[in-house]
């Protein structure tokens, strides 16, 4: 007499568990290097035009109505250039990632403010509200598992 156990796991959950128990093992820091660049990559490419132009910057800061636009538009550039480089190369990186989780949601709530808007302005400024959301959530996704090892904290 033979026996026969059938498997009740099918190919999806098999796939499924051994996904959620992958560490990512060597690629691990390498992975964290480039999610650190994707993080912070756009904050450079519209920070650098800001430092560029930076009485329009101001004008900008002004016409959107945030507090103090000479004050907010140093600070913009602050974290969008410097700040954000500082990022990617890995160092001081878990106390700016929460820097930079309350930048983000405060250029969110004052820059996107699409629960005062109507007309034709409510979608993108919905749209760059959440997205600066999500982008708060990956800084602090960054805060709690620091730079990883190719990095100048190394950790």
């Amino acid at each position: 007499m033979c026996i026969t156990f059938k498997s009740h796991v099918s190919h999806n959950e098999l796939i499924m568990n051994t996904l959620r128990y992958f560490d990512f093992g060597s690629s691990r820091s390498l992975l964290l290097l480039i999610a650190r660049i994707a993080v912070v990559v756009l904050f450079i490419l519209f920070g650098y035009p800001k430092l560029l132009g930076f009485s329009g910057t101001v004008q900008y800061m002004a016409s959107s109505g945030a507090p103090m636009p000479t004050l907010a538009a140093i600070i913009a550039i602050i974290m969008e250039v410097p700040a954000a480089i500082l990022i990617v190369l890995g160092f001081f990186t878990r106390p700016l990632a929460v820097i930079f989780i309350f930048y983000t949601l405060g250029t969110a709530v004052i820059g996107h403010h699409y629960w005062n808007m109507s007309g034709d302005v409510v979608l993108p400024n919905m749209i760059n509200f959440w997205k600066n959301i999500s982008i708060a959530g990956a800084f602090l996704l960054l805060a709690i598992t620091g730079p990883g090892a190719i990095s100048l904290d190394r950790r």
